[in-house]
């Protein structure tokens, strides 16, 4: 299918690894020029590399901390007014409600809900002034069906959605649309992260831990970041204009909602 945004130009976040870089391999492939950011300056450019060899598209890279005000404001200069804007960060760590202070709510917030806030903020006006634009945030399945080892992110994330459900409809009279992904457990670094915790909590080898969350899974398997970026592209495509405010699962059928 031809995504018709061929020559468009995308902000995609946090994008050197994982879901971020399957997001940003998807628009290339859909013939779309990248501004691409990540914390690590080395993976980061071996992703745009790569991206530019299999894909000819223009790619340019800014390594810094997009939760950062600085490096922020340098990305967003980089991108200059871009036509799509996929936002992405490292969800906080798992722990307990004993574990976390105000400091970690006030860390989770910034990353997972002001930051991508302040991303829009910055990107809407253009996009409402060439009557076309696209928004894709990376949230999480916690939204629909919190986890309980997830409370910083379930809190976080949860605040985005709110603000993403108003600003999604107030924009959409301009051809913009704003829509949220949220993954379930997918093959990247953050699946490792948990299933080694789980490893060490229970003393079973990381595989086991791998196979005990997969049997949680309906499909019985991670999700893959090709398969989460075809869908992230698809929304940033012309085809996709009267889909609004929406939280799309992506989770192998592992949250169950009638509804």
């Amino acid at each position: 299918m031809d995504l018709g945004i061929a020559g468009k130009r995308a902000l995609v976040t946090a994008s050197s690894k994982g879901l971020g870089l399957g997001c940003a391999r998807a628009l290339a492939e859909a013939d779309v020029d990248l501004v691409m950011n990540a914390r690590g300056a080395d993976d980061l450019a071996r992703a745009a590399d790569a991206i530019r060899e299999e894909f000819g598209v223009s790619v340019s890279e800014v390594p810094g901390d997009i939760t950062n005000e600085a490096d922020r404001e340098r990305v967003l200069t980089e991108a200059a007014d871009p036509d799509i804007l996929v936002t992405n960060a490292g969800g906080p760590p798992p722990g307990m409600w004993t574990d976390w202070s105000r400091d970690d709510f006030l860390g989770a917030l910034d990353a997972n809900m002001l930051t991508p806030i302040a991303l829009m903020k910055a990107c809407l006006p253009q996009m409402i002034a060439n009557e076309w634009g696209r928004v894709v945030n990376i949230t999480s399945q916690s939204v629909k069906s919190p986890i309980a080892v997830l409370g910083l992110s379930n809190a976080a994330r949860a605040g985005l959605t709110g603000y993403v459900a108003g600003t999604a409809r107030q924009v959409a009279p301009s051809g913009v649309t704003i829509n949220n992904l949220l993954p379930g457990i997918h093959a990247t670094d953050r699946a490792t992260s948990l299933d080694t915790g789980v490893s060490e909590q229970k003393g079973i080898s990381i595989d086991e831990a791998r196979a005990e969350r997969e049997a949680t899974i309906p499909a019985r398997r991670y999700g893959t970041a090709d398969e989460f970026g075809a869908t992230c592209a698809f929304l940033c495509s012309q085809h996709a204009g009267f889909i609004v405010g929406q939280n799309i699962l992506l989770d192998g059928g592992a949250v169950n909602l009638s509804m």
